[in-house]
């Protein structure tokens, strides 16, 4: 990429970091936006769910709109990669959330646990 692209960038007040196009002066990519704009939530919501400005949550709507199929491309290996590493911490944690479920309960608190159980109960019998 060259000089001029990358100001370029910095003009639309989008930058190329360590963790992908980033909105300036936040922490937010472009990736978190193309999420809640997928699942149909509206530009004001999103800026306020990222305490956005108006300029910020434009630009990266901008710029979303201005480099679709790059940025899809982009956003899609993004996805991929969310993918591998929830399934690596998953199987990596799998023997050690067995273990510590085996663990008995403090004495005393029965009734907080039964609770506990059976509103898992009624989540998984929501999800079928």
């Amino acid at each position: 990429m060259n000089i001029d692209t990358l100001q370029g960038f910095e003009k639309s007040g989008i930058i190329r970091t360590e963790r992908g196009l980033t909105i300036i002066d936040t922490r937010v990519t472009l990736y978190d936006v193309m999420d809640f704009l997928k699942a149909q939530y509206p530009p004001k919501l999103i800026r306020d769910k990222f305490n956005l400005t108006d300029a910020q949550i434009y630009a990266a709507i901008s710029y979303i709109e201005t480099n679709g199929a790059e940025l899809e491309a982009e956003y899609q290996e993004v996805l991929r990669t969310r993918e591998e590493i929830r399934q690596y911490w998953e199987e990596h944690n799998r023997e050690r959330l067995a273990e510590i479920a085996k663990i008995p309960h403090k004495p005393g608190q029965e009734l907080l646990w039964a609770k506990l159980e059976q509103q898992k109960a009624q989540r998984v019998a929501q999800k079928v």
